[in-house]
């Protein structure tokens, strides 16, 4: 206060100046540490996606950041450069990642209402390689950050280096980054060819890709091209005669959009894909830069030999319910051609359609089209009649409702690796996985545990029962009368010959014996851990839903010889050194069923292929290898399954409609063992015929069957197996069906069969 009023207003200023400084400094020193570290600069420059590979190192997928291709700048036209320089940051070479005179520059110029930004080619970089660091927002807090992470990135690399990295890393719409892809989108050329305009072009759009956008945005992406050309011209790129003779050219273009990596995914890459994101966020991995080599269990060859046989068989499954469906007579041929000559000629699901008119009004009202009229106030009648008038959607709502699907996985029972796995029919149609997703019944697929389940509790596979429809009553009051749509002997037969010919009211009375508990149990032990069971005396005709994998898990339990392991699909992670980072292969078998009642189990089993209800396996496809088995169909034939085992793979399949109103109509085609066995049986015979597994290996106490003949016109034997479980007081077994629904009747179990093909000894 002594000093003069001016020198004392001089040095409150000067302090006030001075404090203002220090608290910057100290705001930009605890700033710091939350900017981007050198070193992730450094992994930013270098990032490469993480890929997918199957077992064999092939490609599969890839965690690209859209469609990106990263080139060196020799590989880019210097006409890029020249513009991109000319136009974002003509003092590039001569700053240190800001450029404070442009800052001052494009401040005065916003004072003067003339909005103009002040960022360096280096910014806009640490702007694209640290967009959740830095973020988007317009405030001083971004800003600051912009420019601490540009030095630290002017401080790491050359000029060059920062200008390959903006170019490769920079977006251009139609989810493609980098000049390269950019180049190849609008002009279909490789970046290094791009001429003046063209290079224009693109250097252009930085200012507002989809502004200057020159596919849907013509006009103004000229007009910006000629002020890049004009910019260009300044820098002394060309001389005025060339920019005259630029300038008046069209823009050319040859807009083609790339294909997307992403796009080959299928339902195994898809699952993988979402089980990788969460192990890299447990992990704080970044798939997308970290360069990862992720090596999944997938057997390339038996992958595509799997999509073939799906592919095969469940078009001749399709063409069978076209068929069928298509007139009030059906066909009832058992050769899948017979059906495929006749497609052309028929309105497939025409009769379907015509004789469930009440389902079909069930479907259209179910549909998204009709909630969303009925919310928006139309009345629900009138939603019905307009919508059951309009072409389109009815076609599209038959159509998706009469598409048949399929489901496939193939395991290793010696490690758990997945070695195939097919979701539906077409993963780009269907993306529901009917692997892992669907949940539905198993019908007799189930029945093996039953029997695991008594084998356990010490009955003997020639323990006798009596085949005849019995009232059954457990002891919490259930009663049932359990069915067999085949028929019964009215004689006592061994217990294997239940499984083998897949008898319900054999494994019903199994059931009375053992109880549910115990079933319900064995078949988590074995690999069904997602899904629900409900121990209720049902479950064991396959009335819990259940996934495939989940199925085929159990089966390779069982093919293990009684020892379960989770389903592997990803062996190991590798960083971009090849450095292991995480491996998932080996892991310690769970004992959870005796070794001799595996090896008897697998005996019961290989009956089902021999002489039960998978001898198609023999007949049809020509399998000798040991191999063993069990079918399974479910009411109204609305799933038919298949599941196989070979001592170095299992399979299995599901076959069905999305919608299980809509099945078969054929008994014959809609049993597990004359469709789902097609897609197993066809996989099988080309793994076999190509040396993917040998015919030579064998379970403990198998051999290989001589070759079954079986002449083309002559008939498929039809073992029907249907899981019909009715209540006490339904209709008499022997109540005759009507005549189209009737299946063929299947051949008599013998009394005691036990044929040299089928005897095992407890100690193998």
């Amino acid at each position: 206060m002594r000093q003069p009023p001016l020198r004392r207003a001089l040095l409150v200023a000067g302090g006030a100046v001075l404090l203002l400084i220090g608290l910057f400094a100290v705001y930009i020193a605890l700033l710091f540490p939350l900017t981007p570290a050198i070193k992730d600069v450094k992994q930013a420059r270098v990032a490469r996606p993480t890929v997918v590979q199957s077992a064999d190192g092939r490609e599969l997928a890839s965690f690209e950041q859209g469609i990106q291709e990263k080139i060196p700048l020799s590989q880019v036209s210097p006409h890029v450069v020249a513009a991109l320089i000319a136009t974002e940051d003509r003092r590039f070479y001569d700053h240190h990642g800001v450029d404070f005179t442009r800052i001052a520059g494009a401040f005065v110029a916003n004072l003067k209402g003339d909005a103009q930004g002040g960022s360096t080619i280096t910014q806009q970089l640490a702007r694209n390689m640290f967009r959740d660091e830095i973020g988007r927002a317009r405030n001083v807090n971004r800003k600051l950050k912009e420019l601490i992470t540009a030095f630290k990135i002017e401080n790491t690399y050359s000029k060059t280096e920062i200008l390959e990295a903006y170019l490769n890393t920079v977006p251009f719409l139609y989810n493609t980054y980098g000049i390269e892809a950019a180049a190849r989108t609008y002009f279909g050329k490789p970046a290094a060819k791009l001429d003046e305009n063209e290079a224009a072009t693109l250097v252009g759009m930085l200012k507002g890709t989809a502004y200057y956008n020159p596919v849907t945005n013509p006009e103004r992406s000229l007009a910006r091209r000629n002020v890049v050309l004009a910019q260009m011209l300044k820098t002394g790129a060309f001389d005025e005669k060339r920019y005259r003779q630029l300038a008046r050219r069209p823009l050319r273009l040859h807009f083609a959009r790339l294909a997307e990596k992403n796009g080959k995914d299928d339902h195994f890459t898809a699952y993988v894909r979402k089980w990788l994101v969460e192990w890299a966020n447990k992990n704080d991995v970044d798939l997308q830069q970290d360069g990862l080599v992720v090596q999944t269990t997938l057997d390339y060859d038996l992958q595509q030999t799997a999509q073939r046989a799906v592919e095969r068989q469940a078009d001749a499954l399709q063409a069978i319910a076209d068929v069928d469906w298509a007139n009030p007579w059906q066909v009832n041929a058992s050769q899948p051609q017979t059906y495929a000559d006749m497609r052309d000629r028929v309105t497939p699901f025409a009769y379907f359609w015509q004789s469930h008119g009440d389902l079909l009004d069930a479907f259209v009202r179910e549909s998204a089209d009709y909630r969303k009229a009925v919310d928006g106030g139309e009345a629900p009648a009138a939603a019905l009649t307009r919508l059951k008038g309009e072409r389109d959607f009815m076609r599209q709502l038959k159509a998706s409702k009469a598409h048949l699907e399929a489901g496939f996985v193939a395991m290793d029972p010696a490690s758990g690796e997945v070695k195939a796995w097919v979701g539906s029919r077409n993963f780009q149609r269907e993306q529901y996985d009917h692997v892992y997703q669907a949940a539905r019944q198993p019908g007799s697929t189930f029945k093996p545990i039953v029997y695991a389940a008594a084998l356990e509790k010490g009955i003997a596979p020639d323990h006798p029962y009596l085949d005849a429809v019995s009232t059954i009553r457990f002891a919490d009051g259930t009663v049932w009368r359990p069915t067999d749509m085949s028929g019964t002997s009215g004689r006592q037969v061994p217990m294997r010959d239940g499984l083998v010919y897949s008898k319900n009211t054999i494994t019903a009375q199994v059931i009375r014996d053992i109880g549910a508990a115990p079933i319900a149990k064995l078949a988590r032990d074995l690999g069904v851990r997602q899904s629900k069971l409900s121990a209720v005396p049902s479950i064991g005709l396959g009335t819990s839903p259940v996934t495939l994998l989940e199925m085929v898990t159990a089966y390779s339990s069982i093919a293990a010889q009684g020892e379960y392991r989770h389903p592997v699909f990803v062996r190991r992670i590798v960083d971009r050194e090849g450095q292991v980072v995480a491996d998932f292969g080996a892991q310690k078998p769970e004992r959870v069923l005796s070794q001799d009642v595996a090896a008897t189990l697998l005996d019961l089993m290989r009956g089902v292929i021999n002489r039960g209800t998978g001898t198609a396996i023999r007949t049809r496809f020509g399998i000798t290898a040991d191999v063993a088995g069990k079918t399974g169909t479910t009411q109204n034939n609305a799933d038919g399954w298949f599941i196989m085992m070979h001592p170095n793979l299992v399979a299995g399949a599901w076959v069905g409609f999305n919608d299980n109103r809509v099945t078969m109509r054929s008994n014959y085609w809609g049993q597990g063992g004359h469709s789902a066995i097609l897609l197993v049986g066809d996989f099988f015979k080309a793994a076999l015929d190509g040396g993917k597994i040998s015919a030579d290996t064998l379970f403990p106490g198998g051999r290989k069957i001589e070759p079954a003949v079986r002449r083309v016109e002559e008939p498929v034997e039809d073992m029907e197996e249907g899981n019909d479980l009715e209540q006490e007081g339904g209709p008499p077994p022997d109540t005759p069906q009507p005549e189209q629904e009737r299946p063929p009747e299947p051949p008599e179990p013998p009394q005691a069969p036990r044929d040299e093909t089928n005897s095992l000894s407890n100690d193998a």
